[in-house]
């Protein structure tokens, strides 16, 4: 008799709503849906490359092999990324912006990976880019555009707002940080201002993001901005009684690490190289000798060091020891580069029209060599 009744009141209830149930319902898209997008159960790892003689710009996907050519940009200058987009810096400030087609997105507790098609998007004013998951801070002699991300992400250049800075601004922690003046301004991702940081940076030059903060590269040392507020971090070794560089041919280069990590290394003058450990808050000097490339690969990890003579060298940050090293290129200049991810290595070899693959945690093994048609002058890594 319950169940009688039970079904019953089901069927009436079902009458009742049936003119509220004839209404179309808006689909709910899965977890992790992209439109226009597949994804996949691994990191869309490509290579974004430039040839500078003929402004060709082609993208590698490092699991099929395939190469895309996407665009041809005058002049080109230089190539940086933000995981998912390269920009190719050419015609004094202009970036030409290029979707790589591969890249990831972090939940947090666990990430997803995508891959579409490579394309050209278009041009933007400015010479740096840096992203978050809601806006793209384009920078250049001008200030700080803002760039809807969302729009970027479906092919379009759509300006928000604009704010004065005069180096790279990093969105980071749902705000907007901006060097200007020797200080680092603070605004909303809208733009509005909401303050300053007390700790200076003066002349700054690059920034990066990190696990335990974004990085500003100031003349002083490093100054990291994290969940607790501003601390500089000053360049002088672990060394008692090391002075902080006073010389600016002594400044270190552009900071450079496999994304995320809290480890990071740059050129310092014409023997060396500074590496500075975020988490430990600390700098460390290795005495490698003329140097035309270096990154980091991360804690517990090697940094590696490309010499002028195209020997390529591990380095452990921690003893300062190093650890393997192999000859890769006949020569090295400031067009080679490399870039890492928690697995491989990659180093453009423009002399020979070539990209080299390295297992950096197997003793520096080339693990592939892609051969190409064109040379690759710039050289970034996206989908990681």
């Amino acid at each position: 008799m319950k169940a009688a009744l039970l079904v019953a009141i089901i069927l009436l209830s079902g009458c009742g709503n049936a003119e509220r149930a004839a209404v179309p319902v808006e689909a709910v898209s899965p977890h992790g849906y992209v439109r226009g997008a597949e994804e996949t159960a691994e990191p869309q790892a490509r290579l974004v490359l430039a040839d500078a003689g003929t402004g060709a710009v082609h993208v590698l996907d490092l699991i099929t092999e395939k190469v895309t050519a996407v665009a041809r940009v005058a002049s080109v200058e230089g190539m940086i990324d933000d995981g998912r987009f390269a920009y190719v810096a050419h015609a004094g400030e202009s970036l030409r912006v290029i979707d790589s087609g591969g890249w990831t997105v972090d939940h947090g507790d666990h990430l997803h990976f995508y891959r579409t098609t490579p394309r050209d998007v278009g041009t933007v004013t400015g010479r740096r880019a840096a992203s978050d998951a809601a806006v793209t801070a384009v920078s250049g002699s001008g200030g700080v555009r803002l760039l809807d991300r969302a729009k970027l992400e479906e092919g379009l250049i759509a300006q928000t707002a604009a704010v004065p800075g005069t180096g790279t601004a990093l969105p980071y922690g749902e705000r907007l940080f901006v060097p200007v003046g020797g200080k680092v301004a603070i605004h909303s991702r809208a733009g509005a201002p909401a303050g300053t940081l007390d700790e200076p940076c003066p002349q700054p030059r690059g920034a990066v993001v990190t696990r335990r903060g974004a990085v500003f590269d100031c003349a002083d040392g490093a100054l990291l901005v994290g969940g607790k507020g501003a601390e500089k971090i000053p360049h002088r070794d672990e060394r008692p009684g090391e002075r902080p560089h006073e010389r600016p041919g002594e400044r270190p280069g552009e900071l450079s690490g496999r994304p995320g990590s809290t480890v990071l290394a740059a050129i310092a003058g014409d023997e060396g190289v500074r590496v500075l450990d975020v988490t430990a808050k600390s700098w460390k000097r290795l005495k490698t000798g003329p140097v035309a490339a270096v990154t980091a690969t991360g804690p517990q990890a090697p940094v590696l060091v490309l010499t002028t003579d195209g020997v390529l060298h591990s380095w452990d940050p921690e003893s300062g020891e190093k650890l393997a090293k192999t000859r890769l290129l006949d020569r090295a200049d400031d067009r080679v580069t490399i870039q890492a991810d928690p697995n491989r290595a990659y180093v453009n070899d423009p002399a020979v029209k070539a990209v080299h693959e390295i297992d950096y945690r197997d003793g520096l093994r080339r693990a592939r060599t892609f051969e190409l048609d064109f040379t690759p002058t710039h050289m970034v890594e996206t989908g990681r």
